[in-house]
C-alpha cells in the first residue's frame, strides 16, 4: 500500500490554564492519501480546527501540549520539527485557509502586498512577473476587476471577498497539502461553486491533498472522498462520504445528517407598526485619481434602494458577495453616511448627528459577520455582553447586571458559567453566539443580523433560527437579515430583497420569489443555494 502524504496518528491535544488542564483532541487518527480530500465534520466545539492547528504547530504554545500522537507529513514528524523545518513546510508544501479572514490578513498591508509576499518568500517571484500571478489568482477565485483590488487593504473589501483573498494566498505556491478550515463560509452560494470547482480542478492538475473542515454537509457528500465525524475530541466514525450518508452507523452523524433550519417564519402583518424605512438610500463611495486626487468616479455600492420592515416581521437580504447588503444595512443603522430618508419609529433619522443617535443605539442592535474581528480580545465574555448594559442601563447594580449577561447567555445555549472566559477560548460558533447575546441583552427593538449563521454548523444554525424566532415573537422584535445562506433566510424571512452590484433585482414577499422567481439572477441564486450540482456543472462549462 502507498505510503499516505500526511498521516494522523493518536493525537491528543491538551491546554493548560489556572492549573487545570482540559483535553481538547483525545487519541485522533486519520490519514490522507495523495490526491484525496478527507472532510473533517462536526459542531463547533468538537476538536476540528484544534486538529487541523496542530499539524502545523499553529497551537498556542506552550499552553497547549501534545501528550500523544504523531503527525507524519511526507515520512517526517512535524511534531518534533524544528521551527526552521516548519517554516519551510508552511505557506510551501501545506497551506491553510482559516475559517476568520479579517483576523488572518494583516490590515496594514495592501492585497497585492500580501500575496506577493508568500509568492517571494517561498517562490522566489517578484515584480512583473509577481504581479501576473498575483491578477491569476484573484481571478481564479472570483474577484471582479482584481487590477482595482490590488491597493485595496483588507477593511475596502466585504467579508467574502476577504475571504477569496485568503483562498488565492493559500493557492498561490500550488501547496501539496491544503487545510481548508471553513472556506466557503463567508462565500455566497454562486462564488461557492466555483471556488470548489477551482480546488477540485487543482486536485486534478496538481494531484493536491486537501483536509477539508467544515460544517456544510451538501458540499461535503459532493466534493470529499472520504469523511472523519468528530465530536467531543474524539473521531466517532470514518469512511467514503456514499457510505456514511447513505448508512451512517454512529448516533451522532445521524443527529448531524438530520440538522437543518426548519419551521416558517412569522405570518405578515400590515397592520404592525413600522420600524425602520429607508427610501431611496444612496451610499456611494468616491474613486481619486491623479496628482490632485480629484474625484474621477463613484462605487455605486447601494444605488437608490428602498426598504420597510415592521415589527415582529424579518426583511431578508440576499446577494452575491460584494452586492452592498451589508453596506445597505450599515446605512440603516447610520453607521456610515447615506443620501436619501430613513425612518426610525417614524423620525427621520438620517440628519442626526452622533450625539442625537446614542440614546437610539439600545433600539437598534448590530450583529456582525466576523465574530472574532467583533469581539475585544482584552474583554471576559462577561464584560462583552455587559457592555451595552453599562451605556444605556447605568442604574442596574453589578448583581442585576451579571444576572443579565448569564440569563442572555443562556438564551443563545452557552454555559453562563463560561462568561468569564475570553474569546479565544471558544470555537468559531461560540463566538458568534456571544456575539448574538450581546445584541439581545439591551432588548432591542430592532436587530441588523449580518450572516449571523455563517460561522455555525447546521445543527446550531437550525437552534439559532428557533432562538431568534422565539425572541422576535416574545419581543416584536424587526429583524434586518443579511445572508448568502437561502436556506436559512427561507425558514426566517417575511419578505426579501435581492440585491446585486448595488441595486434592487427583485423585491417582494418571501413565498413568492421561492416559488416563483422573476429575475434569472434570482434564479440562479435559488438554483445555487438549493442544488449545488446545477452551479457546479455550470461552472465547468
Amino acid at each position: 500500500m502507498t505510503e499516505p502524504l500526511l498521516s494522523v496518528r493518536d493525537l491528543s491535544v491538551a491546554f493548560h490554564q489556572g492549573g487545570q488542564t482540559s483535553l481538547a483532541v483525545d487519541h485522533v487518527s486519520f490519514d490522507i492519501a495523495r490526491g484525496e480530500v478527507v472532510a473533517l465534520v462536526g459542531e463547533s466545539g468538537s476538536g476540528k480546527s484544534v486538529s487541523a492547528n496542530s499539524i502545523l504547530k499553529l497551537l498556542p504554545y506552550p499552553s497547549a501540549s501534545h501528550p500523544s500522537g504523531q503527525i507524519l507529513f511526507q515520512g517526517r514528524d512535524l511534531l518534533n520539527a524544528s521551527d526552521a523545518e516548519l517554516r519551510a513546510v508552511r505557506g510551501n508544501d501545506i497551506t491553510m485557509i482559516f475559517q476568520e479572514p479579517m483576523t488572518s490578513l494583516n490590515p496594514l498591508h495592501t492585497i497585492e502586498q500580501q500575496i506577493a509576499e508568500i509568492l517571494e518568500l517561498h517562490g522566489k517571484l517578484t515584480g512583473a512577473a509577481a504581479r501576473a500571478r498575483i491578477l491569476e489568482l484573484l481571478n481564479q477565485v472570483g474577484i471582479r476587476e482584481p487590477e482595482k483590488r490590488l491597493k485595496a487593504y483588507p477593511h475596502e473589501l466585504s467579508g467574502g471577498q476577504r475571504q477569496r483573498v485568503m483562498i488565492a494566498m493559500a493557492l498561490a505556491n500550488r501547496p501539496e497539502l491544503l487545510i481548508a478550515d471553513e472556506p466557503t463560509t463567508a462565500l455566497d452560494v454562486t462564488v461557492q461553486a466555483q471556488i470548489l470547482e477551482l480546488l477540485a480542478d487543482l486536485k486534478r492538475e496538481h494531484g493536491m491533498s486537501m483536509l477539508f473542515i467544515t460544517h456544510d454537509l451538501d458540499i461535503v457528500r459532493k466534493f470529499a472522498d472520504r469523511v472523519c465525524v468528530m465530536t467531543k475530541g474524539r473521531i466517532v466514525e470514518t469512511g467514503p462520504v456514499e457510505a456514511i450518508f447513505t448508512n451512517p452507523q454512529h448516533d451522532y452523524t445521524r443527529h448531524l445528517l438530520a440538522s437543518e433550519p426548519k419551521g416558517e417564519p412569522p405570518a405578515a402583518d400590515a397592520t404592525k407598526p413600522v420600524v425602520i424605512e429607508g427610501a431611496n438610500v444612496k451610499v456611494w463611495f468616491p474613486i481619486k485619481a491623479g496628482f490632485l486626487r480629484r474625484v474621477v468616479d463613484h462605487v455605486k455600492a447601494v444605488d437608490e434602494v428602498s426598504v420597510k420592515l415592521r415589527a415582529g416581521q424579518t426583511l431578508g437580504i440576499v446577494g452575491e458577495s460584494g452586492s452592498g447588503k451589508t453596506t445597505l444595512g450599515l446605512a440603516l443603522t447610520r453607521l456610515i453616511s447615506s443620501q436619501g430618508r430613513i425612518a426610525f419609529a417614524g423620525s427621520d433619522i438620517n440628519q442626526y448627528s452622533f450625539k442625537a443617535m446614542r440614546p437610539l443605539r439600545r433600539h437598534m442592535q448590530i450583529v456582525f459577520q466576523d465574530p472574532y474581528g467583533s469581539l475585544s480580545p482584552r474583554m471576559s465574555i462577561a464584560d462583552i455582553v455587559a457592555e451595552g448594559l453599562l451605556v444605556h442601563e447605568p442604574s442596574l447594580s453589578a448583581d442585576e447586571r451579571d444576572a443579565r449577561v448569564a440569563d442572555a447567555l443562556e438564551e443563545v445555549g452557552l454555559d453562563p458559567m463560561t462568561r468569564w472566559r475570553y474569546p479565544h477560548e471558544f470555537s468559531g460558533g461560540q463566538r458568534q453566539r456571544v456575539a448574538i447575546a450581546r445584541a439581545m441583552v439591551l432588548k432591542p427593538r430592532f436587530v441588523m443580523l449580518d450572516e449571523p449563521t455563517s460561522a455555525l454548523d447546521k445543527s446550531v444554525q437550525a437552534q439559532v433560527v428557533d432562538l431568534l424566532r422565539d425572541l422576535q415573537a416574545r419581543h416584536d422584535l424587526a429583524y434586518l437579515f443579511i445572508s448568502h445562506d437561502l436556506k436559512v433566510v427561507k425558514a426566517l424571512a417575511n419578505d426579501i430583497v435581492v440585491m446585486r452590484n448595488g441595486k434592487v433585482v427583485e423585491q417582494g414577499p418571501a413565498a413568492e420569489i421561492f416559488a416563483n422567481p422573476r429575475d434569472p439572477y434570482t434564479q440562479k441564486l435559488l438554483a445555487a443555494a438549493f442544488d449545488l450540482s446545477v452551479v457546479r456543472t455550470a461552472a465547468k462549462a
